[in-house]
């Protein structure tokens, strides 16, 4: 039998958080797909990729949604609680949002 020695080329970008999880979701949702992208040996760019788009994208939406609900530094100094609270909302309800749109969504990268 021939046994192919398969390695994966070395990286410089240490996947974060949401290239994890799409690593993740790929290995036991999408076995072809993920199986085919360690062949053609393009797993870790696209996981690099999508991490980094899901990063710029929670960026964008939680600005925009600070500057929408009016949460700003003066509320962070009066209030801390509710700065706080109000903050976790809104990065729950952007990370909602990259996690469907590109972390378990098939079309990313296509």
């Amino acid at each position: 039998y021939f046994i192919p020695d398969i390695e994966l080329p070395e990286r410089n970008y240490e996947i974060g958080k949401y290239g994890r999880m799409r690593h993740r979701y790929l290995k036991e949702h999408r076995k072809i797909q993920y199986t085919t992208m360690i062949l053609d040996g393009t797993l870790y760019d696209h996981l690099e990729e999508v991490d980094q788009l899901c990063n710029e994208r929670m960026e964008i939406m939680v600005t925009s949604m600070k500057k929408q609900q009016g949460i700003t530094e003066e509320l962070k100094a009066k209030d801390q609680m509710a700065w706080v609270g109000a903050m976790n909302n809104i990065r729950h309800s952007a990370e909602e949002f990259v996690l469907r749109d590109f972390v378990y969504s098939m079309e990313v990268g296509k």
